[in-house]
């Protein structure tokens, strides 16, 4: 490996280390339904966002409202010390990509098949603070 490929790598491990994420992979929803929540939440704080979720009567909610727990309790790992309401976390960035999708056949009438595509996707949600000087630690 060249030196400027591993600078650059290690200070990509770096900038990794101070920001909080959680990734859920291969959620067998569509990414367009999982858009449409994902939508809601960006650039809220997290106590709203929470809010947002648990009321929403979509299926995609509760999967996002998990993520979205699950990147708090990362963050919590990373900055033991420093206390939740006075860091003011946000919903930096979500982002919902397409994953594996299964095809399946589907009979149709005078001895067709139509060809049925159960798609999947991958959420990641990064989590920003307003409160710089928890980020150091």
């Amino acid at each position: 490996m060249g030196v400027r490929k591993r600078e650059t790598a290690e200070a990509r491990k770096e900038a990794n280390k101070s920001i909080a994420f959680a990734k859920l992979n291969n959620c067998p929803t569509s990414p367009r339904k999982m858009r449409i929540v994902a939508d809601l939440v960006r650039g809220k704080k997290v106590e709203l966002a929470l809010n947002i979720l648990k009321f929403n009567a979509k299926d995609a909610s509760g999967k996002i409202e998990k993520l979205l727990l699950s990147a708090i309790n990362n963050w919590q790992q990373k900055n033991a010390d420093a206390n939740l309401e006075e860091a003011g976390l946000f919903v930096k960035e979500i982002t919902v990509d397409g994953g594996a999708m299964l095809k399946r056949l589907r009979p149709a009438p005078q001895g067709r098949a139509h060809r049925i595509r159960k798609r999947s996707n991958h959420v990641t949600i990064v989590l920003g603070a307003t409160n710089n000087n928890t980020q150091s630690n």
